[in-house]
Formats: C-alpha cells, structure tokens, sequence
C-alpha cells in the first residue's frame, strides 16, 4: 500500500514526533511504500494569497475560489501545491498527524488543506444540478482511498469523553473527518488520538506506541466510519437535509449524518 503522511508538529523531538516515527517505521515493516510531508520542516506556506495564482493579472481581482478553479484547469498551481496534489493521487492512504491545538489542527496543517484541495481537484467536481449536488462526500476525485488522524492531545480522556467538559472527541474532529477528508470522497477510518501526552512516561509512551503500531497493521482492514452518502439517497436535493424518515426528526448534530447507532437508519 502507499501511504502519504502528513505531519504538523514544529518540534521533530516531541511526543508527537516520536509517535510519528513509530508509525513510520510499523508501516515500513509491513512492506507499504510511505511519503512524508513535514509542514514545518518544510516552511510550508500556509496563506491562501495572490502569489499562489501566477497567472492572476496583476490588476485583477481575487476571488480565491475562482482562481483556484483557473489555475487548476490551467495547471498553473504554484509547484508546491502540485507536488502535494501528486502524493494525494498517488498515496492510497492518507494519515494526518497533529496536537490538537484550540480544538482544531494547528494553523499550517489548516493551510496545507486551503491551498492543495484545489477547486476542481478537492471541490467544485461533478454534476451540479437539481438531481444531483456535485461529486462530493463519500464520491469525488479521492474515492476509494482511505485517511485517517493521528491525534495527540494534553487533556485527560475523560475530559473529551461523550459528557466531557471538552466535549465529545468525535464531534470535535467531525470538521476534519467529515467536511475535510469524507467530503472529497476518503473512506475516513476512526482516528487515533492519544491523550494526556504532556505527562507521559516510558511505560505510557509504550503503551501507546504498541497501540499505534497496531493500528498501522490494520489500516487495510479496520471499518471506516459509516458516513452517509451524499448522493446515496438519504438527503434531499438540493435542500441537501436528511430525508424527514431518517433519524429522530427532533434531533440535529452530527450523529445524523452516520448510518447505525445515533444516525438510526
């Protein structure tokens, strides 16, 4: 298998960084072929701006999504971009690997997907119609690919636990696995996010590294989150709401969008 890890972290000798590395070397124990993109290390741009569209005329406005659209079709993306793009079709899977900072993936990571998931590439694909709103959760340019996060995080598991004063991890990470990686078609897997990483000692480092390294053994294999899909009946088009038969017609959150426990059907 070909794996593209993208890793988030400005300290190559943190925690986070030494969980990469047990990845990375489990991965290539089992044979897979593994790239890496380093964000930091790489002095990744992380700015969506002008200089990512050459061919922009210098007078013209900047509407990001329409320049996105042109430079894509025109292949005009700035080579870093391109380069990123071509592990992403390349890679069979994908694996995202950050802290959680504020409840979201740090700020470089956030600008690697802005600038490399490129209308007409990421978004914008397929038929847009009244039957039918484009190519896009659960279909588009990266079906049949799977992706997954490896997350650390400071907080007690507890605390990002279903009644968690944080609140529940799964909701917390819905925006990444749902509107980032499902959304332009990644079969997305459960992540793996290790808590209380600030206060870990050799035991617990083992522990957790054991428990990593058997989730790279299974990548392959372990059931990947049962979204629903958007072009898969169970939404209304173009409303794109949840058909009023499906779930409790009193409930909203983002259970709603999984077929089984909590999505009911």
């Amino acid at each position: 298998m070909k794996i593209l890890l993208v890793f988030a972290h400005p300290e190559p000798r943190s925690l986070n960084g030494a969980l990469r590395d047990v990845a990375i070397e489990e991965l290539k124990a089992q044979g897979h072929e593994v790239r890496i993109s380093d964000l930091y290390a790489d002095g990744w741009k992380s700015e969506v701006d002008r200089a990512d569209f050459p061919s922009l005329a210098p007078d013209g406005r900047f509407i990001p999504v329409a320049a996105s659209k042109k430079a894509f079709d025109t292949n005009t993306l700035t080579d870093d971009v391109k380069a990123e793009i071509e592990k992403l079709l390349w890679a069979d899977t994908l694996i995202l690997q950050f802290p959680l900072w504020w409840f979201a993936m740090p700020a470089i990571l956030k600008g690697w997907v802005d600038r490399v998931f490129a209308y007409g590439f990421a978004y914008g694909v397929g038929e847009h119609s009244d039957q039918r709103w484009g190519d896009r959760y659960g279909e588009g340019t990266l079906a049949g690919k799977r992706a997954m996060l490896v997350v650390t995080a400071g907080g007690w598991e507890e605390h990002y636990a279903p009644r968690g004063i944080n609140g529940p991890i799964d909701d917390l990470l819905f925006p990444i696995n749902h509107g980032i990686l499902y959304y332009p078609g990644y079969d997305v897997l459960p992540p793996f996010v290790a808590y209380r990483v600030d206060r870990f000692d050799e035991a617990g480092f083992e522990s957790v590294a054991e428990s990593l390294r058997e989730r790279m053994r299974t990548l392959a294999t372990t059931p990947t989150i049962p979204y629903r899909q958007q072009n898969g009946g169970d939404y209304l088009v173009p409303s794109m709401n949840l058909r009023p038969d499906l779930g409790d017609p009193d409930a909203n959150g983002f259970a709603l969008h999984l077929n089984g426990p909590g999505g009911e059907g």
